[in-house]
Order: C-alpha cells, then sequence, then structure tokens
C-alpha cells in the first residue's frame, strides 16, 4: 500500500475515523471544507483564453470549408461531407469506449476535434500545396509532397493541437489513455475534413465510380489511419506528462512524434505505387499499426483499473470506503451494475448520485497517483479533502438509509463507516 503524506493523514483520519476507531452512534464526521475558488484573474484568464481559441477555431474552420468547397463543388461537398460522417462516428465511438473510467469534458474533446478538422487542416492545405508548386517548379519527384512534406507537416500540426488541449487539462491529465484519446479525436477532426476533400473530388471529377472506389479505400480499408499516426504522438506526450524524468519528458514526445511521421510517410508512401502499393501498405503498415495500438491502449485501460484499486484501497484502510465501494469503483463492469442497480431501486436521482461517486472516486485515485508520482498541482491536497467531501455526501443518495435502533441517524451496528 502507498504511503500517504502526514498532512492528508491527519485531514482523513480527522475527516472519517476506520470502523475501528467509530463508536455506533457517533456522528457522521463534519463535511471538508471545499478546494479554493479559483481567483477572479485566474478565471478571466481562462475565459480569454477560451475566446481566442472559439474565434482562431471558427476563423480557420471557415477558411477550410472555403477551400474544399472550391476544390469540390457544392454536389461533391455534400456528398462527401454525408459519407465521411460514417467514418468519423465510428472512431469516436472506439475513443469514448476507451475512455470509459474518467471520460473527459465534452468541451475539451470538441476543442481537439475541431483543432483537427478546422487548424491542421487548413494548414495541410496551405503548406501542401505551396510544396506541390515548388516541388513541380523544381523538378522533383510528384510523389515528394505525399511521402515527405505531408507527414512532417500534418503530424506537428495535429500534434500541437494535442499538446494544447493535454496542458490546458494539466492538473487533471492522467498519462497514456487521456493522450491517446485526445490525439485520436485530432486525427478524427483531420480526416473528416480530408474524406470530405478526397471523397467530394472524385465525385466531381469521376462520378458515382469514383466516389464508391475512393469510399471503400478511405473509409472501410482505413478509416482509423490519421487517428492512428497521431495516437504514437499522444502517447508519447502521455508518458512525458505524467513522469518526473526530463529526459522522459524529452525523449517520450519526441519519439511518439517521429513514429508518426514515420508510419505516415511509409503509408503515402505505399499508396502512392498503386493498388498493389496500397494493400501492401494496407498489410504491412495499417493492419500492425492497429493492432499494435489495440494492444497498447487495452494494457493502459487495465493499467486505470490497477491505479484505481492501489489507491482506493488506501482510502479505504482509513475508513473512507468498504472493499466492495473499492472493488466496484476500479472494475467498468462493476460500475454498471452498480448505476443500474441504484436507478432501479432508487431511482433515476440515485443512479446519478451513483455515476457521479464513480467519477469523483476515479479522479480521487488519478490525482493520488500524480500526488504520488510528485507531479500533482500545488492545491492538490484541497482538492483531494474537496472530491472526498463530496463523495461522502453523494453516498446517502443512491444507498437505502439504515437507522440503527434508538440511535437517530446512526449506523447500523457492524456497518462499514459512510465515509
Amino acid at each position: 500500500m502507498t504511503p500517504f503524506p502526514v498532512a492528508t493523514l491527519a485531514g482523513m483520519s480527522a475527516g472519517a475515523p476506520s470502523t475501528g476507531q467509530r463508536r455506533q452512534g457517533e456522528a457522521l464526521a463534519p463535511p471538508l471544507p471545499a478546494a479554493p475558488l479559483p481567483s477572479q484573474r485566474g478565471s478571466a484568464l481562462r475565459l480569454i483564453v477560451k475566446v481566442v481559441a472559439a474565434l482562431l477555431l471558427l476563423g480557420a474552420g471557415a477558411l477550410t470549408l472555403l477551400a474544399v468547397g472550391l476544390e469540390t463543388g457544392a454536389a461533391g461537398f455534400a456528398l462527401g461531407g454525408a459519407l465521411a460522417v460514417l467514418p468519423a462516428v465510428l472512431v469516436v465511438a472506439t475513443l469514448l469506449w476507451l475512455d470509459r473510467y474518467e471520460a473527459e469534458p465534452a468541451l475539451s474533446l470538441g476543442f481537439a476535434l475541431a483543432w483537427g478538422a478546422a487548424v491542421a487542416t487548413l494548414v495541410a492545405l496551405v503548406v501542401n500545396t505551396g510544396a506541390d508548386v515548388v516541388i513541380d517548379q523544381v523538378g522533383g519527384p510528384p510523389a515528394a509532397t505525399a511521402v515527405v512534406v505531408a507527414p512532417l507537416v500534418e503530424e506537428s500540426a495535429k500534434g500541437i493541437g494535442v499538446l494544447l488541449v493535454i496542458l490546458w487539462r494539466r492538473k487533471s491529465f492522467d498519462g497514456v489513455v487521456d493522450g491517446i484519446v485526445y490525439a485520436g479525436m485530432v486525427g478524427v477532426g483531420f480526416a473528416f475534413v480530408e474524406n470530405i476533400l478526397y471523397l467530394g473530388r472524385a465525385f466531381s471529377e469521376e462520378g458515382a465510380g469514383g466516389l464508391t472506389a475512393t469510399f471503400v479505400v478511405r473509409c472501410i480499408f482505413s478509416p482509423f489511419a490519421h487517428p492512428l499516426f497521431t495516437v504514437a504522438t499522444g502517447i508519447g506526450l502521455g508518458l512525458a506528462l505524467s513522469r518526473r524524468s526530463w529526459a522522459v519528458r524529452f525523449l517520450a514526445p519526441a519519439a511518439g512524434w517521429s513514429l508518426a511521421v514515420a508510419l505516415h510517410a511509409a503509408w503515402n508512401g505505399a499508396a502512392s505505387l498503386g493498388p498493389a502499393g496500397l494493400i501492401g501498405g494496407y498489410v504491412l503498415v495499417q493492419v500492425p499499426i492497429f493492432a499494435g495500438a489495440v494492444v497498447v491502449a487495452v494494457l493502459a485501460r487495465r493499467r486505470e483499473g490497477r491505479v484505481l484499486r492501489r489507491h482506493l484501497q488506501a482510502y479505504a484502510g482509513r475508513g473512507w470506503f468498504s472493499d466492495t465501494e473499492v472493488a466496484m469503483l476500479s472494475s467498468l463492469h462493476e460500475r454498471a451494475r452498480a448505476r443500474d442497480r441504484a436507478r432501479r431501486t432508487l431511482g433515476d436521482d440515485a443512479g446519478a448520485a451513483m455515476k457521479a461517486f464513480q467519477e469523483r472516486g476515479t479522479e480521487l485515485a488519478f490525482l493520488r497517483q500524480r500526488m504520488v508520482a510528485g507531479i500533482a498541482g500545488d492545491d492538490a491536497l484541497q482538492v483531494e479533502l474537496a472530491t472526498l467531501a463530496t463523495m461522502w455526501h453523494l453516498r446517502p443518495r443512491f444507498l437505502p438509509q439504515v437507522v440503527a435502533p434508538g440511535v437517530p441517524g446512526g449506523p447500523a451496528p457492524g456497518s462499514p463507516p459512510r465515509g
């Protein structure tokens, strides 16, 4: 069991005595202090950043859609957009499934998606088009842009988006899984707009036959291509931001970005060789990348379950949770069963309270992980106590109230502490 800092032990023991310490009829622990409210200056700064980011995304998105629409025509744009939604929904659903222990905020996920669709795509359109012109003028190989320039430019632009969204959520960033999810979302946004461009252009130039062939290649055979390339960068950033070593913090993102560029270049190079190269690239590049990403994602999510179990057991040792609650909080299957049971037994409010209890439990365990690793924020102890207090007050909303005879509001004899 990981030892707790003395200051935290003092706060925990004062707020919730262990089962052996609590006597029958003893009052529940008093409410713990909430985390300090952010200063007005800090709140104003975050608001300014949000407004600037929104304006940047809207401006870049408008320019990107205009450029794509001019290239594809109205009919091609409409058909391409409708078909491009299908693989995007599939990949987004996969990423959300992976992130079930602690779902990321919708605003952060939306920023990642919009960055890939608007900013990264606009950068790629401008730079790649310019590179095409220069390479053609100097007599360079036609595939140079696709194999050399595009991977460098696109993975850099997408990687910056991943870095920004992770740094924005620095205090609650939890490692590799978060890196995979955010990188995947940026990749989905990029692939969505790029698919509109290629599908719409194919329809405009070759009709229904060209549209069908392009849909098969891009949306059926390789829907995970761009997300998977960028996931390599996300894994590198996830490792860097969850470690104290400066060597890891520098080398891991560099290695992840380099791998993303190399995989992207290999895929584009194979595709530039025609149908045979495309099939070979699919077998030798896409399939191994997908298999490797699945293995990394599954192992990372299993590790999250072990992190929850280890750190919540430490809190259980101080009387905050029962062993049953720890088992439930560290298992996705048991979490789902608990939410369903609370909803069926006590109604929708109880189900919502159970869901909130589970989310706060995940945040608590990951916060403890960052504290143990020495990478938590300065307000970690206050956030820890506020989270414990929130969970303490959520519990009665999804548990039937059991009152011991002769002790109004007191716990039943032998019951675990409610804390």
